[in-house]
């Protein structure tokens, strides 16, 4: 179950090789499938969701769940957190993007 603030998917880069070679890498090595959605990004489910971004070069990015996506944003303000990506819509919800006291970026989604 969903629940706010709990962390419920990962992004990961894939940058330095191609996508192709990182799912190939993963899939033998721990056995893992994937879900691909277009030509730059592909999806897992291995325990916490996640996926790898083909065209951003980055460091893995957390993904926190919110079950009020603009009362979690007041509180990460409210909190001393720097919102770096205003709220925007993907597909399948929206999020925001914040940095923390620690500078450690981190998203929040909600449907």
């Amino acid at each position: 179950m969903r629940k706010t603030g709990k962390l419920d998917y990962i992004e990961m880069a894939a940058v330095g090789g191609t996508l192709d070679h990182v799912k190939s890498f993963y899939s033998a090595a721990f056995g893992w499938t994937f879900t691909d959605y277009g030509p730059g990004y592909s999806a897992f489910a291995e325990g916490l969701d996640g996926g790898f971004q083909a065209e951003v070069a980055a460091k893995p990015l957390p993904i926190l769940y919110s079950e009020s996506l603009e009362q979690t944003l007041a509180a990460v303000e409210d909190a001393g957190g720097t919102v770096v990506k205003p709220i925007f819509s993907f597909p399948g919800g929206r999020r925001f993007h914040f940095v923390d006291p620690a500078g450690n970026e981190l998203a929040v989604w909600g449907e």
